[in-house]
């Protein structure tokens, strides 16, 4: 069974949806029990990094998150501002990141060709394959909304990248641990081709 994580934060029914589309069976939730039964883990988001840092906090996840995915290395995805937390910090507030990932979230510089928020279709280029990237090519679309995005410190973490204003990280997995900067759920059948992946992963 696959967990997504509920910290308030964006519409967990689109992904649960989506999963379920697909033939995946999930649950939102942020219970103990539930994140430490589950085969998977999804860790969703939109708002501001600190809100999130502080709801993980709020709901006590951080320890059950350190041992399910770094000690126990239960696959995890985080979406959106979910993938922006894995890393150490944000230059949108003052909270610590999760820090799974070496890097911080830095903000797009504006200009008058590539405004901000980041928001539509974008394509990607895939730098690396790996099991998330299973039967995907470049030129496949996602839909993003966001204001920053990670900027890492080990590039050979990054799976795809993406042109907005200057190229930036639009995927990365770590062994057991991705993110993506889109939402795949918004992302029509390249979204799910990307959860497919994510679902049979291990399986």
């Amino acid at each position: 069974m696959i967990v997504i994580i509920d910290l308030d934060l964006g519409n967990l029914y689109s992904i649960q949806n989506m999963l379920k589309k697909i033939g995946f069976g999930s649950i939102i939730s942020n219970k103990l029990e539930d994140i430490n039964n589950a085969s998977k883990l999804i860790l969703p988001g939109i708002g501001a990094f600190d809100t999130g840092m502080k709801n993980l906090k709020k709901y006590n996840l951080i320890n059950i998150l350190e041992n399910q995915v770094i000690r126990k290395k239960k696959p995890i995805l985080g979406i959106c501002l979910g993938m922006q937390m894995m890393l150490e910090r944000s230059e949108e507030g003052i909270e610590p990141g999760l820090g799974w990932i070496k890097g911080e979230v830095i903000k797009f510089k504006k200009d008058k060709t590539f405004r901000v928020p980041h928001m539509g279709w974008n394509t990607v280029k895939i730098k690396e394959k790996v099991t998330l990237t299973n039967k995907m090519k470049n030129g496949f679309k996602f839909y993003f909304v966001h204001s920053y995005f990670p900027k890492l410190k080990q590039n050979n973490y990054e799976v795809m990248k993406t042109f907005y204003g200057c190229e930036f990280t639009s995927c990365f997995q770590k062994k057991n641990i991705s993110g993506v900067q889109f939402h795949p759920e918004k992302s029509h059948k390249y979204g799910i081709k990307l959860l497919t992946n994510f679902a049979q992963l291990n399986d």
